[in-house]
């Protein structure tokens, strides 16, 4: 198989996944201020599961029953919740969110390498490898130097927030296998698995019994359960189906533009010249990977060619 082409409607997909997911910072950010991060994360996959399972059965779905499509589910659970969340909470006590999402956005790199090795069908093109690269230095220019403080001190840190990103490289490969099912189904079985595995370090280290939180905080995880998490995630697996783990983890370059655009729209910040140079390199890479722009002179030479003929 060839590299998969991103039509528009996946382009649009994914821009509503980066608002998504970008907005998943403001209710991380609310709903701390009263709960502990570990049953934040455990509120947020345990509500967007339930949400999903409504769904599921609303629709009449079938429930897989399976021992192995269950353990598929785990797998990614792990990969994609609880091991990247895990290390990105920690991650972000020793270095700063600016770096951190830097860091995070060497998710494609990753990708680009572990799809390579997995699979048949998603190529290291030349294009696809300096579409990341380019995207990556369009994040580091967005974010702005002043995040890069502190990166000889703070290895540890660094190091865990690029776990994550590998984590989710690979989460990203081994979903694949759960891409002929419909996306509700895999993403509830995920969310499920996620779950059971956080439920017992939320029991063990925060003790939620105990915890007191008003209703800002309660909208704030609902909403990050089922805005950023339960809808996120059947827009990811309709993605990942569709255009392929490289593809779709483009989203982590996207992310940052969506922070910039909010705080221009709601905060009304103004954004300085470094920002708009970070987009342009961000978008650059975007259609290096998607190759298409690339191939129209080569397109032009040959139907010049033709028509000489």
């Amino acid at each position: 198989m060839t590299n998969r082409m991103m039509t528009a409607g996946d382009w649009t997909l994914l821009a509503v996944l980066s608002m998504l997911w970008g907005g998943s910072f403001f209710f991380v950010e609310v709903a701390i201020e009263q709960l502990p991060p570990v049953t934040v994360v455990t509120g947020r996959v345990g509500l967007a599961a339930l949400a999903l399972w409504i769904s599921v059965a609303a629709r009449g779905l079938s429930v897989p029953r399976d021992f192995r499509i269950w353990a598929a589910f785990a797998a990614m659970g792990a990969l994609n919740n609880v091991v990247p969340f895990g290390l990105i909470a920690w991650g972000q006590t020793a270095i700063d969110s600016g770096l951190a999402s830097i860091l995070n956005a060497t998710t494609p790199l990753f990708t680009v390498v572990i799809a390579r090795i997995a699979t048949a069908d998603e190529r290291m093109t030349a294009n696809r490898l300096a579409g990341v690269v380019i995207g990556i230095v369009g994040v580091a220019i967005l974010i702005g130097p002043a995040s890069l403080s502190g990166i000889s001190t703070h290895a540890l840190g660094q190091v865990a927030i690029l776990g994550a990103a590998l984590s989710y490289a690979c989460a990203g490969v081994y979903g694949r296998r759960l891409s002929g099912m419909p996306p509700a189904v895999a993403a509830a079985g995920m969310l499920t698995a996620s779950t059971v595995m956080s439920v017992p370090f939320a029991v063990v280290l925060d003790r939620p019994w105990t915890l007191a939180f008003n209703g800002v905080t309660a909208g704030a995880v609902a909403g990050l359960a089922l805005a950023s998490t339960a809808v996120a995630y059947l827009i990811y697996f309709r993605l990942l189906a569709r255009a392929g783990a490289t593809n779709l983890l483009l989203v982590t370059f996207l992310i940052p533009v969506t922070a910039l655009v909010l705080s221009v729209l709601v905060l009304g910040e103004r954004p300085g010249v470094s920002a708009f140079a970070g987009m342009a390199l961000i978008f650059a890479g975007f259609a290096a990977v998607d190759g298409r722009v690339l191939a129209l002179p080569g397109r032009f030479r040959t139907s010049g060619v033709r028509t000489a003929r």
